[in-house]
């Protein structure tokens, strides 16, 4: 390999390790979800979400109505761990994409 040759192979290692470092930075930079209020969880107002459609709309509505500073959406095939958490709203959808109920838990 002739130096030329090596010099633009050391240049191109440089410059996608370079796109790459500055890719990363920039995702560990951005800063989280904002939760107004305490983030803690409340359901009690939250018994219309039964029986309507899991949509962008009504996931932000809960999420708004209900406090929590987590809204995990847990499909028919989840497997959930039993812990609980006073800033999380799980909302559980059938395979119909329809909440078949929302708990603080």
């Amino acid at each position: 390999m002739t130096v030329s040759a090596w010099l633009a192979v050391t240049a191109r290692t440089v410059l996608v390790a370079g796109i790459g470092c500055a890719m990363l930075s920039g995702c560990a930079s951005s800063p989280g979800p904002q939760v107004s209020g305490s983030g803690r969880c409340d359901d009690s107002s939250l018994d219309w979400a039964v029986d309507q459609p899991a949509n962008e709309e009504n996931m932000r509505r809960i999420a708004r109505e209900s406090g929590a500073g987590l809204i995990n959406p847990i499909g028919p095939a989840t497997n959930l761990r039993r812990d609980h958490r006073v800033d999380r709203l799980r909302v559980f959808i059938d395979a119909g994409n329809v909440i078949q109920a929302v708990r603080c838990e």
